[in-house]
């Protein structure tokens, strides 16, 4: 397997606005061998249920990759997707291959 290189969108919080809203500014940088794969059914239908967004892809994300990849943009294949849901980790010594969080992703176009 391998994976390919996307852009991450990591969102800081800014100066609040007027009305005392959040606002965010974007850090962009790219992220080499991320794994983009298809959701399982189960996965799918899980995103569905709790978020009501339905999940386009599984990205494996890199072990040794720090980033914070929750509710972020990723821009691979020519679109752009936001990330959704918690990053579901495993123990990093115990899986074989170069992936050991992924996340769900959903079109944000």
């Amino acid at each position: 397997m391998v994976g390919i290189t996307v852009t991450l969108h990591t969102k800081t919080a800014g100066t609040p606005d007027a009305f005392n809203d959040a606002t965010w500014t974007y850090t962009t940088k790219t992220v080499d061998n991320v794994l983009v794969g298809q959701p399982t059914g189960d996965e799918v239908t899980s995103g569905i249920d709790l978020y009501g967004i339905r999940a386009e892809f599984m990205l494996g994300i890199p072990k040794g990759n720090e980033d914070d990849w929750e509710d972020t943009l990723v821009e691979f294949f020519g679109h752009t997707f936001r990330t959704f849901g918690p990053t579901i980790m495993g123990i990093e010594a115990n899986v074989p291959t170069p992936w050991h969080r992924k996340i769900r992703a959903a079109r944000y176009e």
